[in-house]
């Protein structure tokens, strides 16, 4: 079991809590198709993926990338019980979709550099290594179908 400082829970809770996720989640998902293009390969229903400007003004990877900010606030919501929490979404993953496990790690880090280049400042390297210790254990929750 993870152990969250007091700082740590509230400066994830703070994060979450300001972020816009009809802007934060597109250009998240948007950013990760772009800069790891073979990770698009999951996404052949959503249509034209031929450049950067077709992801970005695609409606279902804007879609797709609120329904993940969606699901990593009910992580925010349940930060004492991640792997239950995400046991269902790993399963999908692993046993349906069939997605490569690294992918969880390239969205975290896409996600990263979002949020950072929108609180400008505030993003401190305190902020920044509790948003990444989260989304480590949000990955480690999705991957766990996979070992």
């Amino acid at each position: 079991m993870v152990q969250w400082t007091d700082f740590e829970r509230a400066a994830i809770q703070d994060v979450f809590s300001k972020m816009d996720y009809e802007t934060v989640g597109p250009e998240t998902l948007s950013r990760c198709l772009i800069v790891y293009p073979w990770t698009q390969r999951y996404f052949g229903n959503f249509g034209n993926l031929y450049n950067a400007d077709a992801i970005m003004g695609n409606p279902l990877v804007a879609k797709h990338g609120m329904t993940i900010m969606h699901g990593l606030e009910r992580g925010v919501k349940n930060m004492d019980n991640l792997k239950q929490t995400y046991a269902e979404l790993s399963v999908l993953h692993s046993e349906k979709l069939h997605v490569d496990p690294d992918n969880f790690k390239l969205i975290s880090d896409c996600l990263t550099i979002v949020v950072a280049s929108r609180m400008g400042k505030a993003f401190t390297c305190e902020v920044q290594a509790a948003l990444q210790k989260f989304m480590a254990v949000v990955v480690s929750s999705l991957r766990r179908q996979y070992h």
